[in-house]
């Protein structure tokens, strides 16, 4: 994991992080008060959005990561080659919670996946920046090449996709 500076992001990278900013504006989280935006680029260059949502019991909590996936999924794709998170935190790096990181996990494009990890400052401000890679994240994972070989499961979904590897 390294700190970057904005100028250091590619512009796909800025792009990520400028839509996680602004999605997690939209965030409802009136228990925890933790707003988090998350998006990502699919494998067709496609960028989805996502926040958490809070519910009063916390168990039926949406996490920004998952929802973002969830738009991807929804829209036909089913591989992801970047993330970005936002978060306003005085502590920590940003990145997803270890449920996100096995989710992104299931979706990835490949293990060298990059996820930015973004903190806001208290006027909403990014405060620092970190980069990582999936695999650096999540070193011994469990997947979908644990159970069978993926390619047994192309029958997965109606319209035959193959679930990521």
């Amino acid at each position: 994991m390294e700190q970057v500076t904005w100028e250091a992001l590619s512009k796909t990278e800025q792009t990520l992080v400028s839509e996680a900013m602004a999605i997690r504006r939209n965030a409802y989280a009136p228990y925890s008060r933790y707003k988090v935006g998350a998006a990502l680029l699919d494998e067709v260059d496609v960028v989805h959005t996502g926040c958490n949502v809070e519910g009063a019991d916390l168990t039926l909590t949406t996490h920004a990561e998952m929802m973002a996936i969830n738009s991807m999924v929804k829209s036909g794709i089913l591989r992801l080659k970047a993330i970005a998170v936002v978060v306003k935190a005085n502590m920590g790096k940003g990145m997803p919670c270890g449920l996100c990181r096995q989710k992104i996990n299931e979706f990835a494009a490949d293990r060298n996946v990059h996820v930015l990890g973004v903190n806001l400052n208290d006027a909403e401000e990014i405060r620092d920046i970190y980069r990582s890679s999936l695999n650096e994240l999540l070193p011994f994972s469990f997947g979908p090449g644990a159970l069978s070989d993926p390619s047994d499961l192309s029958d997965a979904s109606d319209n035959h996709r193959s679930p990521p590897s």
